[in-house]
């Protein structure tokens, strides 16, 4: 006679293994195989795709704290990184439940199939809200994430693999982040309905060199959407590079991976820059290695800001705005030297997240002022850079809002 068990336990098809030797089981979504990675979590309620398709997130593994995920399924204008084909964003990805059913009229695949897609490898089923305070005590942890279906796993050489992992500190990303050669982009920003358009030759007022250190997409947009035609140009770029192409103004890309080590090539060339006179702006990445070329340092961050609601102070208004964040290091404001002002700066935990150079066109934001997702409470940063421009022009400003 064959007696039933009344239940069974499903066998793990994947798992999160950290440095420290703490294993985590779960269900394996996504791709197969294993990466090792950073594990840090982001509190953003939408936006899942661009969070994942962000190429700051290269070289970690995002947990989600919104439990239901996948509700609008996946499309391809809403992918963030400018080489989709490179995968250049997150490596991994956590969920708390399965992959809910796309049921939005803008969805064209199932997450689980993009993700397959992308080579992105997925862990579902864990309690994400345990593994955030995890972090919240411990810090983000190196770590491997793993997934087979037939749930064999050599636990210990995970274990010796996560513990092995160098971890982002003093790795440059934005080499494999960056785009290989100079490209033009004139794609605006997406409106309801209509999707994105094409900025035309005569519309195209003003030209802005972009050094792409992991740019999102939509930070080109809304300059194409302020009448810019951007050149975007490899992270490894010489100063004269970009000056032969006689800009109006330079942007500094976000990216992933250590501005220090990045900026080893980065920053002298940012000093060049800045000389110049040309109008500077830069976010993200892009503004820790402004402040390392103006004479500050920057530092690893306890757990880092990953959301899409955190209060940021704008000293130069008074104002406070609602942001998109997403970094693992920070500038020390108490190392900028005098000249170098702070103008914004994080209500959570008081860090910087801006900064400006007195008597020069140059500024710079450590949160996404473009969104994408999160509340676009700070899109006049972009408005506030064109008019650094048209005053270097001799054009009179316009109203930041």
């Amino acid at each position: 006679m064959t007696v039933t068990a009344p239940w069974t336990e499903e066998k793990p098809t994947a798992l999160l293994v950290l440095a420290d030797g703490t294993v985590i089981e779960g269900k394996g979504i996504g791709a197969e195989g294993q990466v090792q990675a950073e594990v840090c979590f982001n509190t953003a309620l939408t936006g899942y795709e661009e969070i994942l398709t962000d190429p700051s997130y290269l070289g970690q593994i995002v947990t989600f704290t919104f439990p239901h995920i996948g509700n609008v399924g996946t499309n391809e204008e809403d992918i963030e990184d400018l080489t989709p084909a490179a995968r250049n964003g997150a490596v991994g990805v956590i969920f708390k439940a399965d992959i809910t059913e796309p049921s939005n009229y803008r969805a064209t695949r199932h997450l689980d199939a993009w993700l397959k897609a992308r080579g992105m490898i997925g862990l579902a089923g864990i309690d994400t809200r345990a593994l955030t305070a995890w972090i919240r005590e411990n810090g983000a942890p190196n770590a491997v994430i793993a997934h087979d279906p037939s749930g064999n796993f050599d636990i210990e050489k995970l274990k010796a693999d996560a513990k092995a992992w160098s971890g982002l500190e003093g790795l440059d990303l934005a080499i494999k982040a960056t785009t290989g050669q100079s490209v033009r982009w004139t794609e605006t920003p997406w409106a309801w309905d209509k999707g994105t358009s094409t900025l035309g030759e005569a519309d195209a007022k003003y030209h802005i060199v972009a050094l792409d250190y992991g740019v999102k997409r939509n930070i080109l947009r809304l300059f194409a959407g302020l009448d810019c035609r951007v050149t975007v140009m490899p992270a490894t770029s010489t100063a004269e590079d970009v000056l032969a192409h006689k800009p109006d103004g330079i942007f500094l890309s976000n990216g992933p991976g250590d501005p220090a080590a990045t900026g080893e090539y980065a920053v002298p060339v940012i000093k060049q820059l800045v000389e110049s006179g040309i109008p500077v702006f830069g976010i993200c990445l892009g503004h820790q290695m402004l402040a390392l070329a103006l004479g500050g340092t920057t530092m690893k961050m306890h757990q880092g800001h990953h959301g899409a609601n955190h209060p940021v102070k704008d000293y130069t208004t008074g104002k406070v705005e609602i942001v998109s964040m997403n970094h693992g290091f920070a500038v020390d404001s108490k190392s900028l030297p005098k000249g170098v002002e702070e103008t914004h700066v994080s209500l959570f935990d008081g860090t910087n997240c801006g900064l400006r150079l007195d008597g020069k066109p140059v500024f710079s934001v450590q949160h996404h002022p473009e969104a994408s997702p999160g509340p676009q409470d700070s899109h006049y940063l972009f408005r506030r850079f064109l008019n650094l421009v048209r005053e270097h022009k001799g054009e009179p400003a316009l109203a930041e809002r």
